[in-house]
């Protein structure tokens, strides 16, 4: 487990693809399990540990997850991801197969969560049930037959960035979800939360976290050695 950052009130971790953040009907040992130990042996803890899950990232995503040590910690972490989303700014690189129209824009799309198949759809034009997604992307980076795109994620919606990407014909690769023709060994999907930066709920400082992606990938070796 890599610990990002880490003080009495937040922990921060970069996930690996495989990990889930919270239990859910896999029985996979989720990742706040893992937290919630390490904490308990490091501080020599009795009891029950307390930690709190303001943010998730999807299981075949890698990346920057941030945990709240402390009931106050949790409280103003999840009112500032709820409501607040200039004071949290989450940055993510995606590897895609096909080079977008331009190299840098605004993304803006109307998404319709469908929850029985775990999957979002984006529209051009608001639908009834839709939530408004903005993302700002630009390129970053090439390969022989791929591109690293950098994302700015402006609204926190469902599957956002894999949905918005393969709306306009730029599926990340691996996401078979989503449209790209293959899977990838590890059952992941190129998508990685770069970096998270937002106001501390108690110190009230801006404090920024940084993921390095998962340098066993080759292919993110390369782009990450080429920036």
């Amino acid at each position: 487990m890599e610990i990002l950052y880490e003080d009495n009130h937040i922990i921060a971790i970069n996930k690996k693809t495989s990990d889930i953040v919270q239990a859910d009907k896999s029985g996979d040992v989720p990742l706040s399990e893992e937290v919630k130990a390490y904490i308990k042996e490091k501080y020599n803890k009795p009891g029950e540990v307390f930690l709190g899950i303001p943010h998730r990232i999807d299981r075949p995503v890698s990346g920057v997850v941030l945990f709240a040590r402390t009931t106050k910690a949790l409280t103003r972490l999840n009112k500032m991801f709820q409501e607040h989303d200039e004071e949290i700014k989450k940055t993510y690189w995606a590897i895609v197969g096909n080079l977008p129209s331009q190299d840098s824009a605004t993304l803006i799309h109307y998404m319709v969560r469908d929850t029985e198949k775990n999957k979002s759809h984006a529209y051009d034009k608001e639908k009834k049930g839709s939530k408004k997604a903005i993302l700002e992307y630009k390129l970053i980076g090439r390969s022989q037959r791929y591109y690293l795109l950098e994302i700015k994620l402006l609204t926190g919606r469902h599957h956002q960035i894999r949905c918005q990407l393969a709306k306009i014909g730029c599926p990340i690769k691996g996401d078979l979800k989503y449209g790209f023709p293959r899977s990838n060994e590890n059952g992941g999907i190129s998508l990685h939360a770069r970096e998270i930066s937002f106001i501390h709920p108690v110190s009230k400082e801006r404090i920024t976290i940084t993921a390095t992606p998962p340098l066993k990938d080759n292919l993110w070796k390369e782009f990450y050695q080429n920036l």
